[in-house]
């Protein structure tokens, strides 16, 4: 990534700053992230345990949450198909999206 585009993402200031401190902090993020798992992550069948839901929209944490949804709940992936993933949650089953599922974190 070259610099003028660093300095355009959330977060980075290019004050002060050489390129290789810049490199660190994405490093850094990256691996925080990646040690993340989503639901997208979880095996067919297999219940996971809800860690935590992370979205930027409160309108899509009320929704999940009104699927039953919370931290500490258990949800199984039943299966996918192509982007929606079809998950057993409290007795019910739901058709969600690739990004309501990627803000499930397990």
């Amino acid at each position: 990534m070259g610099l003028a585009l660093l300095s355009r993402l959330p977060g980075f200031t290019m004050a002060n700053q050489s390129s290789k401190e810049i490199t660190k902090e994405m490093q850094r993020d990256f691996s925080r992230e990646s040690k993340q798992r989503n639901l997208t992550h979880a095996g067919s069948n297999q219940p996971c345990v809800i860690k935590e839901i992370r979205t930027e929209e409160e309108g899509i944490k009320e929704f999940l949450f009104t699927l039953g949804c919370f931290e500490g709940e258990t949800v199984t992936v039943i299966s996918t198909l192509a982007d929606n993933y079809i998950i057993h949650v409290k007795d019910a089953r739901y058709s969600i999206d690739a990004d309501l599922a990627k803000s499930i974190l397990i």
